[in-house]
């Protein structure tokens, strides 16, 4: 073959000059891309600022990514010390094919250490099948074989295989493989491309795949399986899985089945699409037979003699509805010789207590089994011993195989130590996967059984519950020795421990489809001391996610008597609320049910309700036991179901909000107090300003701190302070005695209106004459020692003088009914009315 028409990929294409510094972080690296293909350096790190940059002949570009052609030796340089670990390389070829022949082949060479070893690499052919006849190209795999596995998946060489096509509808993954399986060709219609992905540090792993002209097909694409001799199985999924498949789309595979042997086809996994047109289809081909469609619900094609091929069809889909997954399957297609028998040994010397049992499925089923030479019906083979088995026309879904081990103690002091509860490898021995793995662990008189998951489970378990169901490939099924159901359980949950004070049988089988992993540890056990309660499980809830936890044996009621515990953790600054749902209550004979709540750090319970009382709604703000008891019941059951949430602790933001309210209220007081206490300083200067006094005897005084001159011993309520002329000579603008006598009683001091007599004398200097003072009478001042001056003239235009006045006369005139003279102050005062717009 020319070598024009080769392509040198593996790391070939890079060949040649290789150096490498490491200047001040600074590494450099050489590189001569071969002809026809292009290389791109890509930075796979988001917003990592290593930079790379390239020099190729006049051009030099810098970037995140480069982009290489085959112009020549080309010089790059990174400014970080480790761009292995920031960069991938994706190395990129074309090939076409015409109507007789293609322009290349897909190889793969890894002549010695390379440049780009410490890089991941992506090696990519695009493959297009230019003729307008047969627009189908042919990649070969005879030489190494291609095993599928799904796209998640990894192989244990670390090279993973992508096959893609392109059709006018968009992209479609035809497959993800790995190396050494029963695929041997694939044919694509029109365009496709064909990928190797290797981990940085992998050593590239040479291999050759033929490209060729196809044959005419109707599909988007089809695969060539080849069962080997013997008693095989291969497991294959439709494109885009587990995606659906596309509208209308069909997929082809052609099974090559060795003389003398026969094939069955089981479904493993599939969706059932809607469909709007048409429906969804497998057909089966057989040379001599014609075509048998099949629903993909329906059991599929078993003992096929002879090559067939297989047909999915898919429907035009109808998307809309709320649930509407499309058409993916998943299925397994299994070879024996037919009319020879499968032979195999099984030694069960090495596992101690580990016996094994096998079955038909179905007793009209075609397989015989013999055991040391012997037919048998069933096949025992006890723990300690070693069995010759053979197996003639048996497929595996005609078999049940199923494991059982006891790990008993008969003393506690010389079987403490922790162990664990792993699947038993039995791959070679029986023809077909362990169906179901049993331990039943026996602790000593008084002990109890402590059972947490490993770290295959991720880290804890989970109940399967409604709306909580296990969908995983192991369920585990744990019960008491008597049958008594503790629960069902799945990996990744919140259950750390359980511990039970019982003999307990753990059993884990298949989840739909998928097969037991051999040499898998789901449990680690041992034997301790006795617990009080009859179950304790030890739980850790997430944030945001409602842990649902159920007694024993639900929906089953609990055992009489029994006790169960939860221990609850709840990180700090966290609240736990907890929710009993379908709670079953039964009616006691004897005793009580129970279900109380007790925080870890405190001896009281928080929460405690009995048969005969509602259950409500309790928030826990520390770590807490979750306590159930059962009573004897006359009937009903006890059942309930706990739901746990993990909030942020509503108490500790209320208690933060009222402590900075606590600190603003602090402040505002405060600042209240210095305003209040300035206003008070200001309003009491004003208060103190001066403000002059008349005195009708002819002296005049200011009030301050000399006081007023007392008239009488320590008497002061009579004595003014201030009178607001507003409120007392109001009156007196008003013209004319008869508007004097209408507003007389507005806003001024009312006369006392006693019996007109004689005014009082002057104050007498003896204690005696005191006493005889009327009291709340105005009195003009006289001092002892003067007389008062007399009062001014005044024109007439004044009006009455100031002596007649109704606050200053020397005459009080009264009223006709003459009352006495010893009224209260008020009422000598009569009631003081505020002016206009006072408070």
């Amino acid at each position: 073959m020319p070598a024009a028409s080769v392509v040198r990929v593996a790391l070939q294409i890079c060949l040649f000059a290789f150096s490498a510094l490491s200047v001040s972080g600074v590494q450099k690296l050489t590189i001569s891309p071969d002809r026809g293909s292009t290389v791109f350096f890509s930075n796979k790190i988001r917003g990592s600022a290593c930079v790379v940059c390239a020099d190729q002949g006049r051009s030099r570009q810098c970037g995140a990514s480069v982009r290489l052609s085959d112009a020549g030796a080309a010089s790059l340089e990174f400014n970080c010390s480790s761009p292995q670990d920031v960069f991938s390389v994706y190395i990129l070829r074309f090939i076409k094919c015409t109507t007789k022949l293609c322009d290349g082949i897909v190889l793969i060479e890894s002549p010695g250490s390379l440049p780009l070893s410490d890089f991941d690499r992506t090696f990519t052919w695009n493959l297009t099948a230019a003729s307008s006849t047969v627009p189908v190209f042919r990649i070969d795999f005879t030489k190494t074989g291609l095993r599928q596995i799904e796209p998640s998946g990894s192989c244990p060489d670390k090279h993973t295989y992508t096959l893609e096509a392109f059709q006018t509808s968009g992209q479609v993954a035809i497959g993800t493989y790995c190396r050494d399986g029963a695929v041997r060709g694939a044919q694509v219609q029109n365009q496709g491309r064909f990928s190797l992905k290797v981990p940085a540090k992998q050593k590239l792993q040479a291999a050759l795949f033929p490209v060729s002209v196809g044959e005419k097909i109707k599909s988007l694409a089809r695969i060539q399986v080849v069962l080997p001799e013997g008693t095989s199985s291969s497991e294959l999924l439709s494109p885009n899985y587990p995606d659906s498949l596309p509208d209308d789309a069909v997929m082809e595979w052609d099974f090559w089945v060795a003389a003398k042997h026969t094939a069955a086809v089981r479904f493993m996994n599939y969706t059932q699409p809607r469909c709007r047109k048409s429906r969804a289809a497998m057909e089966y081909l057989t040379a001599g037979r014609g075509a048998t469609v099949l629903e993909p619900a329906a059991r599929q094609a078993t003992q096929i003699q002879g090559n067939f091929s297989l047909t999915l069809s898919n429907c035009d889909m109808d998307r809309k509805r709320a649930y509407s997954p499309g058409l993916s399957v998943h299925f397994q297609v299994s070879a024996l010789r037919t009319s020879f028998p499968v032979q195999c040994s099984v030694d069960l010397t090495k596992k101690k207590g580990l016996s094994l049992n096998i079955e038909k499925t179905t007793a009209d089923s075609d397989c015989e089994m013999q055991m040391d030479s012997v037919p048998r019906g069933k096949i025992s083979v006890p723990a300690g011993q070693r069995a010759r088995l053979s197996f003639q026309d048996c497929h595996p879904e005609d078999l049940l195989v199923i494991a059982r081990q006891i790990i008993e103690c008969p003393e506690l002091r010389g079987c403490s130590s922790p162990f664990a509860l792993t699947v038993p490898d039995l791959r070679n021995c029986p023809p077909a996967p362990l169906s179901s793995m049993t331990w039943t662990l026996r602790p000593p008189l008084h002990g109890t059984v402590e059972m947490w998951p490993s770290a295959s489970t991720g880290g804890g378990l989970r109940q399967s519950l409604p709306e909580q169901r296990c969908n995983d490939s192991a369920i585990l099924k744990i019960s008491e020795d008597d049958g008594t159901s503790v629960g069902h359980f799945c990996p990744q949950g919140p259950v750390q421990k359980m511990q039970i004070n019982s003999n307990v049988t753990v059993v884990v089988s298949r989840s739909g489809s998928k097969e037991l992993v051999a040499s898998q540890s789901l449990l680690n056990a041992r034997f301790k001391e006795e617990i009080f309660e009859r179950y304790i499980f030890t739980v850790s809830p997430k944030k945001g996610v409602t842990t649902r936890l159920a007694t024993p044996s639900w929906p089953a009621g609990m055992k009489p008597y029994s006790t169960v515990a939860w221990i609850v953790s709840v990180p700090a600054k966290m609240e736990a609320s907890i929710e009993f749902a379908n709670a079953s209550r039964p009616k006691c004979g004897n005793r009580h049910t129970n279900i109380g709540v007790r925080g870890l750090s405190s001896p009281e319970e928080i929460y405690s309700r009995r048969e005969d009382e509602a259950t409500s709604d309790v928030l826990v703000y520390e770590t807490f036991y979750l306590n159930m008891s059962n009573c004897m019941p006359e009937s009903g059951q006890f059942s309930v179901i706990s739901q746990i949430t993990l909030q942020k602790n509503k108490n500790l933001i209320l208690t933060i909000v009222l402590s900075v309210v606590a600190v603003l209220c602090v402040l505002t007081i405060a600042i209240l107090a210095v305003v209040c206490v300035v206003i008070r300083k200001k309003k009491k200067t004003m208060l103190n300003h001066q403000v002059s006094i008349y005195n009708p005897n002819g002296a005049s005084f200011l009030p301050g701190p000399n006081g007023f001159p007392k008239s009488r011993e320590d008497n002061e309520s009579h004595v003014y302070a201030s009178i607001e002329d507003e409120l007392v000579y109001t009156h007196l603008l008003r013209k004319g005695d008869e508007d004097m006598e209408v507003y007389g009683e507005v806003d001024t001091y009312q006369p006392f209106t006693g019996p007109t007599a004689d005014p009082p004398g002057p104050p007498h200097s003896t204690g005696g004459d005191a006493e005889h003072v009327n009291v709340g009478v105005y009195q003009s001042y006289k001092p002892q020692s003067q007389q008062a001056p007399p009062l001014p003239n005044r024109p007439a235009s004044h009006g009455p003088p100031m002596v007649d006045n109704e606050l200053y006369g020397t005459e009080i005139h009264g009223e006709a009914d003459g009352s006495s003279s010893h009224h209260s102050e008020e009422a000598v005062r009569g009631p003081r009315l505020d002016p206009e717009g006072g408070d």
